[in-house]
């Protein structure tokens, strides 16, 4: 059986993804011939740290040397240019009728790519954290947040779910050996292929018990 579900954040519950994308876009906005190798290769990680893809964007496509103090700035621009339309962009549909609906019958967390204070502010600006029994964000990996709570909890790979809309989150789900539901967008066509997949949140729930079911059929 499922026991916990544990959700990404943008483009999973808020519908904030292609603000991250913009956000991007206007900070390398001076390098319009590597913008699409930087969009690109966002999009495909788009569940890891912006701080880890500034050192990926300087080292391997604009060949610069990025010193901390300018890696801090760029960190505090794209705060800037995101938070305010985060804290206003719709839920996913579906997502606050899951979590009203089943806070009790799974136990839930998040684990994002967003730095872990402004993850906090945002969850409970949005008056979301009271679904969650942790949140966690950066520096920690997904990967490593998944692990994390499978061995505080005790729960076995096939009890936990996560929800992501990333390559990235994939690779961290079968990296802790969970189960994954791949949230497709627009953003995301490669995740196609993932044997669990959701257009919104909207009759979650059902596709929980159906995959239940069908690793109770695999046993």
């Amino acid at each position: 059986m499922i026991r916990a579900v544990i959700f990404d954040v943008d483009g999973v519950i808020i519908e904030s993804a292609e603000i991250k994308t913009k956000a991007f876009e206007i900070l390398f906005s001076d390098y319009p011939d590597k913008l699409p190798e930087i969009v690109s290769y966002h999009q495909k990680h788009a569940g890891i740290s912006r701080y880890v893809k500034f050192r990926y964007f300087y080292e391997k496509i604009l060949r610069k040397k990025l010193s901390q103090q300018e890696e801090a700035e760029l960190g505090e621009r794209f705060s800037k240019i995101v938070l305010t339309q985060v804290l206003e962009a719709p839920l996913v549909p579906g997502a606050i009728e899951f979590l009203t609906q089943n806070k009790n019958r799974y136990s839930l967390f998040v684990a994002s790519g967003t730095p872990e204070d402004e993850l906090q502010n945002i969850l409970t600006r949005r008056q979301l954290s009271q679904f969650f029994l942790e949140a966690h964000g950066s520096p920690k990996s997904k990967a490593a947040i998944i692990d994390d709570i499978l061995d505080r909890y005790k729960f076995q790979g096939k009890e936990v779910v996560f929800i992501g809309d990333a390559e990235s989150d994939r690779a961290a789900a079968e990296k802790a050996g969970t189960l994954f539901i791949a949230r497709i967008t627009r953003e995301n066509p490669q995740l196609k292929d993932c044997r669990w997949q959701v257009s919104d949140l909207i009759g979650l729930d059902v596709l929980l018990q159906n995959m239940c079911d069908k690793e109770s059929d695999n046993q």
